[in-house]
């Protein structure tokens, strides 16, 4: 068996003898595997599902993919460096979960949330032929770690999602960071929610039955 690069939580498909659906999760700043591991039981049964924890521990509170340094000002700069490769690392992890647990490399999809969903956006436009379908909640499209492929975006399927009351990586960032997608036609639905920085359960509900769709 090959070792995946990251720390990770398992959920085994229901397929039997048959290539299944992969979804890869990615958690947020200072949280860790278990967080969106949670939403498991509420996936769809035939999902490999995979929660990987980035390899940034700050403080012993969680865990991070890249770090954000926070000046007097309140102003936030992010290390691109570090960002870029775990970028390319979580690209590297999809082949490795392609041949560890027999899943469907056609049939990739990534879960992010916050930083997470951040770094899952810049591996499918890195990377699109790696991946399907994108589940981008409460992040944003950051073009400072986008290596932007030049084939197979048209492939690609993004559900975005984010609260208007997010104080944490405000609603107007994500929501005028789409031109990027937009600027190069892509499919994807964008849904607001009037809370915080966090996952409602209209939300859950919402994204679920999105992706129940495109598992086929």
């Amino acid at each position: 068996m090959n070792k995946l690069p990251f720390f990770y939580l398992h959920k085994k498909s229901s397929l039997i003898n048959t290539p299944s659906p992969l979804l890869i999760m990615v958690h947020g700043y200072g949280s860790n595997e278990k967080d969106l591991f949670s939403f498991s039981r509420a996936l769809p049964d035939e999902l490999t599902i995979i929660s990987i924890r980035g390899d940034i521990n700050i403080l012993g509170a969680g865990y991070a993919w890249y770090d954000i340094s926070i000046d007097f000002n309140g102003n936030k700069t992010y290390d691109n460096k570090k960002a870029i490769e775990s970028r390319d690392a979580v690209a590297n992890c999809i082949d490795k979960c392609v041949e560890t647990f027999n899943t469907d490399k056609k049939n990739v999809t990534l879960m992010g949330f916050s930083q997470g969903s951040i770094l899952i956006n810049a591996v499918a436009l890195t990377y699109p032929e790696k991946v399907k379908n994108i589940i981008s909640l409460s992040g944003a499209i950051d073009p400072n770690i986008i290596n932007l492929s030049k084939s197979s975006l048209k492939n690609l399927s993004f559900y975005i999602s984010h609260g208007t009351l997010d104080e944490v990586l405000p609603y107007t960032l994500s929501k005028e960071s789409l031109i990027l997608l937009d600027e190069n036609n892509l499919d994807y639905i964008f849904e607001d929610f009037p809370i915080g920085h966090g996952v409602s359960p209209e939300n859950i509900k919402s994204m679920i039955s999105w992706l129940s769709k495109r598992l086929i």
